[in-house]
């Protein structure tokens, strides 16, 4: 029987439940058979990957040369633990992964007791732009390359419509392989991909890096879902110019990293001296996300410290935000310290028909306790921002549901509030 809730036009949206069917938010209880195909080195002529097969990811495999990796709906492609297994799309060449609602195909760990961080995860290169001077390369990432193998983690370029292929109903699971002290493999890395590339209906779950990082590049982005990732769900860097809509992150108090971690990052580099600024810096504009902390006792979880913000904005960084719900966050937005509260900067930074839940805090400079004139800002009536408490399970129309979570909004239950509250206002879920 279908929900009899109704629903808003705020947050994650559809006539039905989109999460149905292809998603899985307990990854751990799935068992797959053993591989059939092995999957090593480089790929460079055109490929398929058949459902009747299970392949095991060995090591850094590159799709280089021009080639086209294509995979059928309901393939399942298990990541090597020892080997640091890990999927590379070089620039210039395509993968065509297009799932099925009913049949998604699923990146994995070959582990029995799966974790996050088993095998690396899936990266996409390309040649649209980027801010870094020069251009980029993941060769970091990998320890196992050949001098000759380095031209094939290269990405950037000036092709803002550059086509890197299309990624549809696909799941990938406890990706994000450590490679240094605070450095990690993402779930999905989106390096200078262009805005002919297909990106929808994607999951990442229990990943230790990013689940979803865009580093330049103008891809569009759309319904995807990070769950319960240790790093930040949504990061976008050096340049990205995208659009996000009708995505999902949802974060747990006891997953996350020691360096903190957002549902959402704008940032236009990590150090000023990589980034040329005479070239546009990153801009974002996120629609219909929910962003939710799924807690059974938010107050006491935001008290352990074990609660971060939902967003985090850098300096020189666009973010047009808006019909989205924040639910759950300590506070809600922080804007790097060093972004001065003037004019110019909120008019880059905008947040409108927002509907703000159980956030200690909404909207801060980090560091800097003293919100007064970001309140008074965000809070005119002219943005049509909701503040709210409300639990969980009032505020979404199914989410405890295990075989099938439903995080859209609950209709009717948005109670507007101009109390911008403290911690100890927070209800408990």
């Amino acid at each position: 029987m279908g929900s009899v809730f109704g629903q808003q036009e705020k947050g994650i949206i559809g006539t039905n439940n989109w999460l149905y069917n292809w998603t899985e938010f307990k990854p751990n209880q799935k068992n797959y058979d053993e591989p059939t195909q092995i999957l090593a080195g480089n790929i460079d002529k055109d490929m398929k990957l058949v459902k009747r097969d299970i392949y095991l990811l060995l090591g850094s495999v590159f799709v280089t040369n021009g080639a086209t990796l294509t995979i059928e709906p309901g393939t399942v492609i298990i990541g090597d633990f020892a080997s640091k297994a890990s999927l590379t799309i070089s620039r210039g060449s395509k993968i065509i992964a297009e799932g099925l609602e009913t049949d998604p195909i699923i990146f994995t760990s070959n582990r029995s007791v799966k974790r996050a961080g088993d095998w690396g995860g899936l990266i996409i290169l390309g040649d649209a732009p980027t801010n870094k001077f020069g251009n980029g390369s993941v060769a970091s990432y990998h320890t196992d390359l050949t001098s000759t193998a380095y031209a094939n983690t290269n990405f950037g370029g000036s092709n803002l419509e550059s086509y890197s292929g299309i990624l549809k109903y696909v799941r990938i699971e406890f990706a994000g392989k450590r490679i240094g002290n605070n450095d990690y493999f993402n779930g999905l890395l989106l390096a200078c991909v262009g805005s002919k590339t297909v990106i929808e209906n994607i999951m990442v779950s229990y990943s230790a890096g990013n689940s979803f990082e865009i580093d330049g590049g103008n891809v569009n982005l759309s319904k995807l879902v990070s769950n319960r990732s240790s790093g930040n769900d949504f990061k976008f860097n050096y340049g990205a110019n995208s659009k996000i809509y009708n995505s999902l992150a949802v974060r747990s108090p006891y997953v996350s990293s020691s360096y903190g971690s957002r549902c959402l990052q704008v940032a236009s580099y990590d150090k000023k001296e990589e980034v040329d600024f005479s070239k546009n810096g990153t801009v974002v504009v996120a629609e219909n996300l929910t962003l939710v902390t799924d807690s059974d006792n938010l107050k006491a979880d935001i008290e352990k410290g074990l609660v971060k913000e939902a967003v985090y904005v850098g300096q020189n960084s666009t973010l047009n935000m808006s019909t989205s719900v924040i639910s759950g966050f300590n506070p809600a937005v922080l804007f790097e310290s060093t972004i001065n509260i003037n004019q110019a900067n909120l008019e880059k930074i905008k947040f409108s028909n927002m509907y703000f839940n159980n956030c200690n805090g909404n909207i801060f400079v980090d560091n800097n306790s003293n919100n007064e004139d970001l309140e008074n800002w965000y809070g005119n009536t002219a943005f049509f921002n909701v503040y709210s408490k409300s639990d969980n399970s009032e505020t979404f129309i199914d989410l405890k549901n295990e075989k099938r979570p439903d995080f859209r909004l609950r209709i009717n239950k948005i109670m507007a509030s101009k109390d911008h509250f403290a911690s100890e206002d927070i209800t408990k879920d």
